[in-house]
């Protein structure tokens, strides 16, 4: 029984490796997805083998911390500045980000998601169009528990897609903020403002102390 239950648990453990690989590299954003592709790259056809989303994301954290330690902090900036300035151009849609991009797992080609909060979706349809913003009316899954489909937009950067999914005032005071890292599970324009300029503020070098006498 031991054995056996050592050989499950190397399975699902290799399982989330592969299906973080498929997410980190190819910036696949779909768990399912993933999970299926490691399943066919694996051989597994028992369902009970392949690790939850927890563990795949666990799984892309120990992957950055051995193999992207010193590249994913630039790469996560990158796509962070890039939502900042997506958020502030939608700014009175009360736009809040989501996803892998806030919570530090995402990919160099990762999608950018951002909820916007507002009550009428025609509204942003119209702004996008008067801003001549390229976009694709498209449906997405919400950052809720119950993963409801709701109207989005995709949005074409030149390296990453953003989706945008449009929810109702309402679902912001509804929603659950922090899942089970403490990481936030969703940031305002302010937060993030806020967030970018303290990762700045900790890159930057110590001021010489111009006080401080050689041999003092």
């Amino acid at each position: 029984m031991t054995k056996l239950m050592n050989n499950f648990n190397s399975a699902r453990n290799l399982a989330a490796q592969v299906a973080a690989q498929w997410m980190y590299e190819h910036g696949i954003n779909d768990f399912a997805l993933a999970k299926r592709k490691a399943a066919r790259q694996l051989g597994i056809i028992d369902a009970h083998q392949l690790p939850d989303n927890s563990e795949i994301e666990a799984a892309i954290r120990e992957r950055l911390a051995i193999f992207h330690a010193e590249s994913h902090p630039n790469i996560q900036l990158a796509l962070q500045n890039i939502a900042l300035r997506t958020m502030q151009n939608l700014a009175e849609f009360n736009p809040h980000l989501t996803g892998s991009v806030l919570n530090g797992t995402a990919g160099q080609h990762a999608d950018i998601h951002i909820e916007l909060f507002t009550d009428s979706e025609k509204e942003v349809e119209m702004y996008l169009l008067n801003q001549k913003i390229q976009f694709q009316q498209a449906q997405a899954y919400s950052s809720s528990k119950n993963k409801r489909l709701v109207p989005g937009y995709r949005l074409f950067n030149e390296t990453n897609e953003i989706i945008l999914t449009v929810l109702t005032r309402e679902a912001l005071r509804n929603t659950g903020r922090v899942i089970g890292t403490g990481i936030p599970k969703r940031v305002s324009l302010k937060q993030l403002t806020l967030m970018l300029r303290a990762s700045v503020s900790q890159t930057k070098p110590e001021p010489p102390d111009l006080n401080h006498k050689a041999g003092g």
